[in-house]
């Protein structure tokens, strides 16, 4: 055997064992979470109003029987409304990324301005605002989401010489539901105690063939936490009442994510599917701090538990209740049923039973019974028990304590009799500081997300490329960037304004009344006006009543055009003492003293001297 042979047959050796062992390794991690993945299909038939099921010994979830043939077995389902209201609320105090710059030097001001601009075109351009919102769904369900971001060549605008089928590339954010991820360790708290992560899910063998060039078998996967339908069509998981939808030509995609160790610098990531080998090589993205690389996930989670890197959701709180409140519904209107419908006596043989059965005793009827017998009567079943009422109240109002919202919001009701403005806001904000960690949580795994968007701009951006955000008066503003222009190291996510939309007016209106936006003389300037505008929700017509700001824009673009050596007129519709406010602020920016000279110094008084002259003449 020639050595090409020897070492070809080595390396398929190396290769079936690195495949083996990336699946075997999946097979245990999934028997360690079976237990976890069955309480998330139990919320999720709860939550969808599948609720007479449970796990059985057998740890698959099973269709609970009847006792009796009679007995009723509706649901009144106070979990979806519970999750809804909280998702709403969820919603509401969702912060907008926004870049903080690390100091207040003009450099750092406008590259934190230049990256709060592309996460908003990247959050418009992904619907991050979607994505979060169906991360959320999962995490409040099943208690914990992620967020995968990662790097499409095959996206953006298409160019000459560009990465993947000559396109430039851009990031790509997809919401991942809990039952892909498979950790190393189930304790750990933090998706940075995690030393090693698998993604898995299944793929269609086509799709598998065009990104890895690598030819799969195909198979039929019923598996409902692997499932391509378990993101949409996952309920009526019960034994004996499966989805009924089979993804046919399917394999699972096993990616193993290695951090960097002593032994290897980038980490590791393998792809295996259909017992093949599509992908073997370093972590991709330099996503970490200080160009470190690590998993390219975000991790949100409900109600963080101790000693778990899988997080608790309300919804397993709320079951046993959700039982209880079932049981005591049902049995209540079975009581009245039978005092609606009676229960009738007879003496054995005095009446046909069949057709007493059948017809009951309806208004007129003629009931013809044995001569000498007893005629039917009617069991005297009594009133309702009071204890029915009292029941179904008490188990209403451990729905709202434990599901941390309150009466006003699930059902626009004010049990405490509190009439002031003043109470009632201390009652909503009570609401908000119970769900605090839940809205916490999705702040930070926002944060994640947006600082992974920026470094892997940082990364792969090395060709200059656009893009188009909403500037001010609503007009479209152009920006040209790439890698250099980005420094995500020296910038900090401002996301603590988590207030809502309701909070922020209350909250301008007061400043408003005390005087606190108003000058030494008591007036309020355009531009302030304008903010306040902006926050009450008429955005439209402070850019229709207030041109200030597109003054101070065009003095920022006329500093760009004397720094770049063109001499500018001042017109007469200027603002002359705004423009000769920011030419001063320009003279004096560190942006000047690194990039002006003596000939732009020049140039910027010439033309600030035209502003001055006007003012005079004014």
């Amino acid at each position: 055997m020639k050595q090409t042979d020897l070492e070809r047959h080595a390396e398929e050796k190396r290769v079936q064992a690195l495949v083996r062992d990336v699946e075997e390794d999946f097979e245990r991690r999934r028997a360690e979470r079976r237990e976890l993945e069955r309480g998330w299909e139990l919320n999720m038939n709860f939550f969808s109003g599948n609720q007479y099921c449970d796990i059985a010994p057998d740890g698959e979830i099973a269709e609970e029987d009847k006792r009796f043939y009679w007995q009723s077995r509706r649901v009144f389902n106070h979990i979806a409304p519970t999750v809804e209201t909280r998702c709403a609320k969820l919603e509401k105090s969702r912060p907008s990324l926004e870049v903080r710059a690390a100091s207040d030097e003009d450099g750092d001001i406008k590259c934190a301005r230049l990256a709060s601009d592309i996460l908003r075109a990247v959050g418009e351009r992904v619907n991050l605002h979607g994505i979060i919102s169906r991360a959320t769904l999962w995490s409040e369900v099943c208690g914990t989401a992620f967020y995968k971001v990662l790097w499409d060549a095959d996206g953006g605008a298409a160019v000459v010489g560009g990465t993947g089928n000559g396109k430039e590339g851009d990031v790509a954010v997809v919401p991942v539901p809990p039952f892909e991820i498979f950790p190393d360790s189930l304790s750990a708290e933090r998706m940075e105690d995690v030393r090693s992560l698998i993604h898995a899910k299944a793929v269609p063998v086509g799709e598998i063939f065009e990104k890895f060039g690598v030819h799969t078998a195909g198979r039929d996967i019923s598996e409902f936490a692997l499932s391509p339908y378990s993101l949409s069509r996952h309920w009526k998981t019960v034994e004996g009442q499966g989805m009924g939808y089979t993804g046919k030509n399917y394999e699972i995609v096993i990616e193993r994510y290695t951090m960097p160790d002593s032994k290897r610098k980038n980490g590791r990531l393998e792809i295996v599917a259909g017992g093949k080998l599509l992908y073997e090589g370093d972590l991709p993205y330099l996503n970490g701090d200080k160009g470190a690389r690590k998993f390219p996930f975000a991790r949100q989670v409900s109600l963080p538990l101790p000693g778990a890197f899988f997080g608790a959701s309300v919804v397993d709180r709320l079951i046993p209740l959700q039982r209880a409140y079932n049981a005591v519904r049902n049995r209540k209107h079975e009581f009245l049923n039978r005092l609606s419908m009676g229960i009738v006596a007879v003496e054995d043989g005095s009446v046909d039973t069949d057709e007493l059965s059948e017809e009951g005793l309806c208004p007129g009827k003629i009931l013809i019974y044995r001569q000498g017998s007893r005629p039917p009567a009617m069991f005297d079943c009594g009133e309702i028990p009071a204890e029915f009422a009292r029941e179904e109240e008490t188990i209403t109002g451990e729905f709202t304590r434990i599901s941390g919202t309150s009466e006003i919001t699930r059902n626009s009701v004010n049990p405490t009799n509190v009439t002031s403005a003043t109470g009632l806001q201390l009652l909503l904000a009570q609401e908000d500081d119970r769900m605090s960690v839940s809205a916490e949580s999705v702040c930070r795994a926002a944060e994640e997300v947006g600082r992974q968007i920026l470094k892997l701009y940082k990364q792969f951006a090395t060709t200059r490329r656009m893009i188009a955000v909403s500037g001010e008066g609503k007009s479209t503003e152009i920006y040209y960037f790439n890698a250099s222009d980005i420094s995500s190291d020296d910038v900090v996510f401002d996301t603590t304004n988590v207030q809502t939309p309701e909070q922020k007016r209350a909250a301008v209106l007061e400043l408003l009344s005390l005087g606190l936006l108003s000058d030494g003389e008591g007036r309020i300037s355009e531009s302030t006006k304008n903010k306040v505008l902006e926050v009450l929700g008429f955005g439209n017509l402070s850019a229709a009543r207030d041109i200030s700001s597109l003054h101070i824009a065009k003095a920022e673009k006329e500093n760009l055009r004397l720094l770049a050596g063109e001499e500018v007129q001042a017109e007469t519709y200027d603002d002359h003492a705004l423009h000769a406010t920011e030419h001063i602020r320009f003279l004096l920016s560190e942006e000047f003293a690194a990039k002006g000279g003596a000939q732009t110094k020049a140039r910027v008084e010439r033309h600030l001297a035209e502003h001055t002259a006007f003012l005079d003449k004014k």
